[in-house]
């Protein structure tokens, strides 16, 4: 059984993409073509799907009729596959595109075909090829000019959907009053234990610190916040953005919407800010960064949400790329670039929370 809102179009694998299916995916989308040959090519590094680009050669097409499109599928990997259905990612991303995507204020590729099958967990997304825009690169993050600009995003993100109730009564958006119930302590513990055994000195001491601390108090971690909530992406980070370049592109694009959910929005840039900068450009930036983000979402109509507390809710959510990285690491097919990405989201989560003293936030949490 499919989502229930796709056309008379089955969901196929990369490799059943063919002249006809791709000419029945542009038809429902409203180009009128005729499509002759698809040729398609694997791009990205995703871990829990995959994506393959295709190059489309037309009998006829309107003008600007795409050359090339960007499909998404489940991860060919057994593990990784079963971390998106069980989870709901893969029904979760084509929900977001059939119904939030275009309400959520952000850049995001358009989409003209989205389907999915939940109880298997079969899907495919077929969007706008954003090329020659690049992705960003976790490792490597970003300038503080593209910093800037992914913030901009973020307030359009979070405005769009401030403390909409309705979001709270729909179970595919995570962390709503009735999606499934979230992770529970003992499994996070169970993940951090594993990643610990499996990592053992790489692991510097600082992190094994932090992580002990987050894991014993991770019920209050989740359950404790109380203030605004809004629609976040829940892995607002680098590698899921594309960023134009000197040929086109829009200036920033977020993609990779398959956590998506209800919560904080410093869950998304004290998780984004940990990994973009380097930590002294960070830390002599982070204010004049935040307060524009705020300003931003002023302007979007968000009047209830005062500085200082937005503050204290960057240094609770200190810990959001920290976790992702053990967690994610133990959970998805394991590869050198992979273990390499989830270090260097560990040690840059530690940094942000040890700079704002995120530990002693916790500590307090714990014992309200």
């Amino acid at each position: 059984m499919s989502a229930g809102h796709g056309p008379a179009i089955p969901i196929v694998t990369p490799a059943e993409v063919t002249a006809p299916w791709m000419t029945a995916v542009l038809r429902h989308a409203g180009i009128d073509a005729q499509v002759r040959a698809v040729h398609g090519r694997k791009v990205g590094t995703g871990q829990v799907g995959e994506s393959v680009r295709f190059t489309l050669a037309y009998d006829h097409a309107p003008p600007g009729a795409p050359a090339t499109v960007v499909g998404k599928f489940p991860s060919p990997d057994p593990d990784s596959r079963a971390t998106g259905v069980d989870f709901g990612n893969y029904h979760r991303e084509v929900r977001f595109y059939q119904e939030l995507a275009q309400g959520a204020g952000i850049t995001t590729p358009r989409c003209p075909f989205a389907d999915v099958r939940v109880e298997s967990g079969d899907f495919v997304l077929i969007m706008e090829d954003l090329a020659p825009a690049v992705p960003g690169d976790q490792m490597k993050g970003l300038t503080l000019e593209a910093t800037a600009l992914v913030l901009e995003q973020a307030a359009r993100l979070h405005a769009s959907h401030w403390n909409d109730a309705a979001l709270d009564q729909i179970p595919w958006v995570s962390e709503s009053a009735v999606a499934p119930q979230p992770t529970n302590p003992g499994f996070m513990r169970g993940l951090w234990v594993g990643f610990r055994d499996r990592y053992g000195d790489r692991i510097r001491p600082e992190c094994i610190a932090i992580g002990e601390a987050i894991t014993e108090a991770y019920e209050a971690f989740k359950g404790g916040y109380s203030g605004p909530r809004c629609l976040i992406h829940n892995d607002f980070r680098p590698d899921n953005m594309m960023f134009g370049t000197a040929e086109g592109g829009h200036p920033v694009s977020v993609v990779d919407w398959q956590s998506f959910g209800y919560g904080c929005c410093m869950a998304d840039v004290s998780y984004f800010m940990a990994g973009a900068l380097p930590r002294g450009e960070r830390r002599a930036h982070e204010e004049r960064l935040l307060r524009a983000y705020h300003a931003r979402l002023i302007q979007l109509g968000v009047t209830d949400y005062p500085f200082d507390t937005l503050w204290r809710h960057y240094a609770r959510y200190s810990f959001a790329l920290f976790i992702m990285a053990f967690t994610a690491s133990m959970i998805v097919e394991r590869t050198a670039r992979g273990d390499d990405m989830f270090f260097a989201m560990l040690d840059r989560g530690a940094e942000l929370v040890t700079d704002l003293d995120g530990l002693k936030v916790l500590g307090e949490e714990a014992v309200a």
